[in-house]
């Protein structure tokens, strides 16, 4: 909403402030500021001329005019001017030499087309008035020669934006700004809407309301005679520009006016073009509107119409209809205003993309008082500036509504802001905003108690609060404030206008807890440990398509193909839910490959969504009046699918970087493999590895992993064709594990081990075993076979060639035997390797290699 501070002035007394500090009155009184325009403040020496003389040159090839103008100086000024639209006698602005036009432009006396030229006469859009360049413009007649017209004209203006939320409708419109200030500065506030219209003689054009949910009133009035060539007065047109408004017509203007003051918007009909009674009404099926913008529409049985026997004519609150539209020759007519269903239009201007000025009001709720009196202030402005006769009488059709009201502890606005307001002040800021306020508890107005559920309805929460004692008041909120329903809306009236900045800043008192719990912890650690991995971490939306599930070559009977699927997806080419985190991680690294970054690595962790087989099918839909109850939280729960916690990883490219050091390392699927055993380390469990076919991993190159016998995930290397239909490198790597296992699996709290004082002996052994061997189960038979002596063992060598014979492989590992209580010698450190030894030769037929 734009506000012109001089439109402003108009309806406050205004102390002598700056745009600035009027603009820190309303912010603090809570509409947010968006910017302050400055108009006509650089512009100087600009004054009326009239014209004396006017020579035609000619030998151009566009109209040359050299004129003598009349300034207020000794002698006239010579000018030349390319316009043809003003005559000898036609008083315009000039700018004198040295003088200065908005944008900082400066005019100087210069020799043009062969004359002196001292000056510009100038059109409205060179003195930032509008985009009217056609002509030169032509102020009244009685004009003083030689006056400023900046002053003349109001020119010097400032223009206060504000961003309306949709909670304050009422600050759509001068009006509403107007009464704010007013409050904010303690000065007098003079509504334009305190006129009072005539008695009403008899009904305008007939009209009636058909569905009194999307209406409750209606209000018609007519002129005749109206001059449509005459234009609209420029401090109107000014007034509207500043505003954000384009000028149009004197019959568009004065509603677009009256919109921008009182907040109520208008419509114009042309009367030779209704044909019968106006009626308000839902559409029926298969109704279209041609409406002002040329555009037909097919029409929805919600929206609101404003109908004729010749069927839609408007769509009521947001857009009229091209065929009732008035033109340049209307003479006749009907002026509407109404009071719509502020969520009816919403939902009309949504359905249909049509976001008017109109509809930006009607939805954030207009006041239902004010259609009377805007339609008479539109007609009788279309009277005065137009030569309209008024016609006797007004259409006023209307649905009975009561009022609101409000019964409020005087404690209750001291209870939400934790500061202590006198029931004086309290009355006193109610009443500012326009509330009527009475003592005494309303009866009527106290009713329904506590629901079932617990939750204390607003007449329940004035009389929960009235019996501690407190002072009860019932207020009944003015018509232009719909946004005041319930006792903590009036509570915050009192706190705002008091003032946010009294509000003590206290900390709230931290509630006692555990801190996070051991799965928390599991996540921040896993986080940890694949970011200092070399990982960056991505977040998906968990999303996907029936495409996606494709390109991961599921097979039909998979478990992850049955996707939950939603009622509402924010596209239709993601309607599912996630049931592996896979496809979310590969385009993110198909949009990081296409952008030229070759070496990624990428993690992710989050739910999966996996429909359960005894699950509602429809989770009910619950009102938001009340707590639901445990069986409906129940009934929500049983339609939820498991959402297990997942971690994953995909990687392609260098894992380790080549430099100046040396070539690098390509990333392959044992680096995903390690990646699981990082993930499986801090949760403290030990990982189980061993070749599997699992979609969609390469089938020779595929890792299960186990905790125990309980299957956690895979990992290897991607399938070809998964990575040809993602367009990804040739040997891209992934791992998925499900974090929800292994914290089911997590030993507890974390015992510490005794650290050896003694020294370590350390034994290497080389065993050679059949190439389809598992490592895995070699060191577990090494494990298992040297006892409690063992510290640790690792693989350090993988030979495969003659040496060993075909079909097998060598693996050498190292292994540490430490004691805690002696130091191990030689004949001990040898007996627990031979048995080792002995085990792995038991388990997977593992044979000593021979230097």
């Amino acid at each position: 909403m734009r506000v012109p501070l001089s439109w402003l002035r108009e309806h406050v007394d205004l102390p002598a402030v700056t745009a600035h500090e009027v603009a820190d009155k309303l912010t603090a009184a809570g509409l947010k500021l968006e910017s302050i325009t400055s108009h006509g403040h650089d512009v100087k020496n600009v004054v009326v001329g009239e014209v004396l003389e006017i020579e035609e040159l000619t030998g151009f090839k566009k109209p040359i005019r050299h004129c003598k103008v009349e300034v207020g100086e000794a002698t006239p000024r010579e000018i030349v001017c390319g316009a043809v639209n003003f005559a000898v006698g036609d008083r315009v602005p000039v700018v004198l030499p040295g003088g200065v036009l908005p944008g900082g432009f400066e005019v100087g006396a210069r020799k043009t087309y062969g004359r002196m030229s001292e000056g510009m006469i100038c059109s409205e859009r060179e003195l930032g008035l509008g985009d009217d360049h056609k002509g030169i413009m032509v102020l009244p007649a009685d004009s003083p020669i030689g006056g400023d017209v900046v002053e003349l004209l109001g020119l010097r203006d400032d223009v206060i934006e504000l961003e309306i939320t949709p909670d304050i409708g009422y600050a759509l419109s001068i009006r509403g700004v107007a009464r704010e200030a007013a409050t904010a500065f303690g000065v007098e506030f003079r509504d334009p809407a305190d006129v009072e219209p005539p008695e009403e003689t008899g009904a305008s054009w007939p009209a009636s309301i058909a569905d009194p949910t999307a209406c409750d009133r209606f209000v018609l009035r007519e002129v005749r005679g109206f001059d449509p060539a005459v234009p609209s007065p420029f401090w109107m047109r000014l007034r509207l520009m500043r505003a954000g408004m384009r000028p149009v017509s004197l019959a568009v203007d004065v509603t677009n006016y009256l919109m921008l003051e009182l907040g109520q918007p208008l419509h114009a009909f042309d009367r030779d073009k209704l044909t019968g009674e106006i009626v308000v009404r839902r559409a029926a099926a298969g109704e279209r509107l041609e409406t002002l913008d040329h555009v037909v529409r097919d029409l929805d049985p919600d929206d609101i119409l404003i109908t004729d026997q010749s069927g839609p004519i408007s769509m009521a609150g947001t857009m009229g209809g091209l065929e009732t539209e008035i033109s340049d020759v209307s003479t006749d007519i009907v002026i509407e205003a109404a009071h719509f269903s502020a969520t009816g239009i919403s939902r009309e201007s949504r359905r249909h993309g049509l976001v008017s000025e109109a509809s930006k009001r009607f939805e954030r709720g207009v006041d239902r008082e004010l259609p009377l009196v805007a339609s008479w202030r539109a007609v009788r402005l279309l009277a005065e500036l137009g030569g309209a006769t008024v016609q006797p009488g007004v259409t006023h059709a209307q649905v009975d509504v009561t009022p609101a009201r409000i019964a409020l502890p005087a404690g209750h606005p001291s209870a939400v802001a934790g500061v202590t307001y006198a029931k004086a002040t309290v009355v006193a800021r109610l009443e500012q905003v326009g509330c009527v306020v009475t003592d005494g508890d309303d009866p009527a107005v106290r009713s329904g108690g506590v629901d079932p559920t617990g939750v204390v309805t607003g007449g329940a929460l004035a009389a929960m609060l009235a019996v501690k004692g407190d002072d009860m008041i019932t207020v009944t909120p003015p018509s232009w404030r719909p946004d005041l329903t319930d006792p903590n809306d009036l509570a915050e009236e009192v706190i705002r206008l008091e003032g946010y900045e009294s509000l003590p800043s206290v900390l709230p008192a931290a509630p006692a807890g555990a801190g996070l719990t051991e799965g928390q912890r599991l996540r921040r650690r896993v986080g940890r440990a694949l970011a200092e991995g070399g990982y960056v971490e991505v977040l998906s939306y968990p999303f996907v398509s029936a495409d996606d599930l494709d390109r991961l070559l599921l097979p039909a009977e998979d478990a992850r193909r049955h996707a939950v699927r939603l009622a509402n997806p924010l596209s239709e080419d993601e309607p599912l839910m996630r049931t592996t985190l896979l496809p979310g991680l590969l385009k993110t690294l198909v949009r990081n490959v296409g952008r030229g970054f070759t070496d990624v690595a990428l993690y992710e962790t989050g739910a999966v969504y996996r429909p359960r087989e005894d699950a509602a099918e429809v989770a009910p839909v619950l009102g938001v009046e009340r707590r639901p109850t445990s069986e409906e939280l129940a009934s929500i729960e049983a339609a939820l699918p498991d959402q297990p916690l997942r971690v994953a990883v995909v990687l392609t490219g260098e894992f380790e970087r080549s430099g100046w050091w040396g070539g690098g390392r390509q990333a392959s699927w044992a680096d995903a493999v390690q990646a699981a055993r990082l993930v499986a380390a801090e949760a403290g469990v030990e990982l189980s590895i061993s070749a599997d076919q699992h979609e969609p991993w390469h089938p020779g190159r595929c890792a299960a992993l186990y905790v125990g016998d309980t299957l956690v995930g895979h990992a290897g290397e991607l399938h070809p064709r998964v990575l040809e239909a993602y367009g990804l490198p040739a040997r891209t790597s992934a791992m998925e594990l499900e974090l929800s296992r292994l914290e089911s699996r997590m030993p507890g709290p974390v015992e510490t081990v005794a650290v050896s004082a003694y020294p370590v002996a350390t034994q290497d052994v080389a065993l050679i075993v059949p190439d389809f061997t598992p490592v895995a189960d070699v060191e577990a038979a090494l494990r298992d076979g040297a006892g409690a002596l063992l510290e640790s063992i690792r693989l350090f060598d993988v030979y495969v060639g003659a040496q060993v014979g075909e079909g097998n492989k060598s693996l050498a590992y190292t292994m540490r035997f430490r004691a805690p209580d002696r130091t191990l010698t030689v004949e001990e450190t040898t007996e627990a390797r031979d048995a080792a030894v002995a085990m792995a030769a038991d388990r997977v037929g593992a044979q000593l290699r021979s230097a």
